[in-house]
């Protein structure tokens, strides 16, 4: 058994373009699955002109690379001066949600925000992709409420700091109590050949 580590955060747009390396991974029996939300946009930012052109410039990578979508409501809703980016509202939808459903919860946050150009740091906009899952509502606000967000980024951020992690996404393979970095930056195009460097 190997357990994968994935440290993240569902508004990191390679995250967004790890989309196949991840889905790969979950798909084999001897994997499990650990996510780890590290905060990229902790506190809440509204982006500067330089930062949105970064942004914009790196979803054009990461479009022509891997093929992700990006919509003109995602481009619209970056060019409003008035949006926000923050991560601990969707970080903590991820924790509200039973374990198994995270990575589902993690697409559709993803989906919501690059596609479709939601603000996913409305409770409201959380809540109906929740709904869509399946999960009930009232049970799922509750679990909102309650996340243990800061101490989930401050153990992600500690595990980060022991391994040398410096960027979004990460990976870690662990076996047998041994934990290293697992190589993903040239698997993009190719999730096949980061599931066997598993």
């Amino acid at each position: 058994m190997t357990i994968l580590h994935y440290i993240h955060d569902p508004l990191c747009g390679w995250c967004y373009a790890a989309t196949a390396m991840l889905e790969a991974a979950r798909a084999r029996p001897e994997i499990r699955l650990r996510m780890h939300g590290g905060g990229l946009w902790h506190p809440a930012t509204r982006l500067r002109d330089g930062q949105r052109q970064h942004i914009l410039e790196a979803d054009a990578r990461i479009a022509a690379l891997t093929g992700q979508p990006f919509g003109a409501a995602y481009r619209s809703l970056l060019a409003d001066p008035e949006t926000v980016l923050h991560s601990r509202p969707a970080i903590a939808a991820l924790l509200a949600v039973p374990e198994a459903l995270a990575p589902a919860m993690l697409r559709a946050i993803q989906r919501a925000h690059y596609v479709e150009g939601q603000r996913v740091v409305e409770e409201g906009v959380l809540v109906s992709l929740a709904l869509a899952l399946g999960l009930e509502e009232a049970a799922f606000r509750a679990g909102l409420a309650a996340a243990p967000v800061e101490a989930h980024i401050n153990t992600t951020r500690r595990l980060m700091q022991r391994v040398g992690a410096t960027s979004f996404p990460t990976f870690l393979a662990e076996r047998d109590g041994n934990t290293e970095i697992v190589p993903h930056m040239d698997c993009y195009e190719d999730a096949a050949a980061f599931v066997a460097r598993l």
